[in-house]
């Protein structure tokens, strides 16, 4: 039977309803939202492909669940892969409603049109030219939770071991060219606790934003030595960087700051370990707080995204430069492509869309970017799931 026989929304029906289901995911509760909407529609529609779907509950969020979608069987093939999430949005500053596709100006609008869920709508679009017997190996669509926050989805897929393939392609808002590697990502906060008194005697107390002042000194200075001992003429941004993001300490200016805390964030290149860093990090700053006499510790805001990179020669990697006509590139935005990396997949970064109009007020999907993004799956299919594979 032909896979395009069978009944499925158009693919502006199809992004007009994904948009229309709230699926943010935010480290504050009071903007999280559940993915199942989304991952039900997303499951309805491809078992009307001939899709076997599976969705996988994620573990300790019973609003959250991952979906796997089969067409086709063996030990190989391709995995279209996207998560359902977006970022939290502020409606009163969007010229029209986010949760509602909105066309004009040859762009389509709405929050995750690009990043995202138009990468979804284009698979079902592409999928429906092919005959379901003709698979000679699986075309898998994966769809996430949570890769905005946490990436508990992918950590929770990985983790499980359970995905099966040679090939995947993560749809990432990348105008069509195919990315190979990306920086890595750690969020981290160092506290110190000193102790409070009086300001007009220093004696009465340990003032932990004095702490703070060496601790910052240490971290430029380790900032320094990355950027002389990595390089990668790949980025745009050639260096490991390390960015100082908040500080908060103290409560009034004539009493001794018991304590402070700075959050930061390191985005390795490819090569480098996370866990690495972080043993660095502490290594260099215990010995920094012990000798202001403060209480030191260091917390992660999240596990981290890894460094990611697949191998210039990797036949996907060739395979997409010849399709797209475009060399394969290195990004500086981390995505679930380690997670999937982990699980033994050779993988790229590739979809429709600009990272550009990625958690943006008034975020759109350009109309010109759609056939051509789905002319490249399906000759990514046709490739990978559809040529006998070696």
């Amino acid at each position: 039977m032909s896979v395009s026989a069978r009944k499925v929304p158009t693919l502006i029906e199809s992004l007009s309803t994904l948009i229309s289901h709230n699926s943010i995911s935010s480290v504050l509760p009071q903007y999280d939202q559940s993915n199942l909407a989304v991952i039900h529609c997303l499951a309805h529609w491809l078992e009307a492909l001939g899709f076997a779907c599976e969705i996988l509950p994620v573990t300790n969020h019973p609003d959250k669940a991952n979906l796997i979608a089969t067409l086709g069987s063996g030990d190989g093939g391709l995995v279209l892969s996207g998560h359902t999430d977006t970022v939290p949005c502020n409606p009163q500053l969007w010229q029209s409603d986010p949760f509602t596709l909105t066309e004009r100006d040859g762009r389509l609008y709405g929050l995750g049109s690009c990043d995202m869920k138009g990468f979804f709508a284009l698979i079902l679009e592409a999928v429906q030219v092919f005959q379901a017997s003709n698979f000679q190996q699986p075309l898998i669509v994966l769809a996430t939770a949570d890769e905005e926050s946490a990436m508990t989805g992918a950590r929770d897929l990985a983790h499980q071991g359970r995905l099966k393939g040679r090939y995947a392609v993560i749809g990432e808002p990348t105008s069509l060219r195919p990315i190979r590697m990306h920086k890595g990502i750690i969020m981290e906060s160092v506290r110190l606790t000193g102790r409070a008194g009086h300001s007009s005697n220093p004696e009465l107390g340990v003032n932990s934003i004095d702490a703070m002042h060496d601790v910052i000194g240490e971290l430029r200075t380790l900032r320094r030595e990355l950027a002389t001992q990595y390089n990668n003429a790949h980025f745009a941004v050639t260096v490991p960087t390390l960015n100082l993001g908040c500080i908060h300490g103290g409560d009034n200016p004539n009493r001794i700051c018991g304590s402070c805390e700075l959050a930061f964030d390191l985005r390795a290149l490819p090569g480098m370990s996370n866990d690495d860093l972080r043993n660095e990090i502490r290594q260099r700053l215990s010995p920094i707080a012990a000798q202001n006499q403060v209480t030191f510790e260091l917390e992660s805001h999240f596990p981290g995204v890894e460094p990611f990179e697949t191998p210039a020669s990797s036949a996907l990697v060739q395979a997409a430069e010849r399709l797209t006509g475009h060399p394969s590139e290195a990004v500086a935005f981390a995505t679930e492509a380690p997670f999937l990396q982990a699980l033994g997949f050779e993988t790229i970064v590739m979809g429709p869309g600009s990272i550009d109009q990625a958690h943006q007020v008034d975020e759109f999907l350009a109309i010109d970017q759609i056939a051509p993004g789905v002319k490249l799956l399906q000759s990514l299919i046709q490739q990978f799931c559809l040529t006998p594979q070696s």
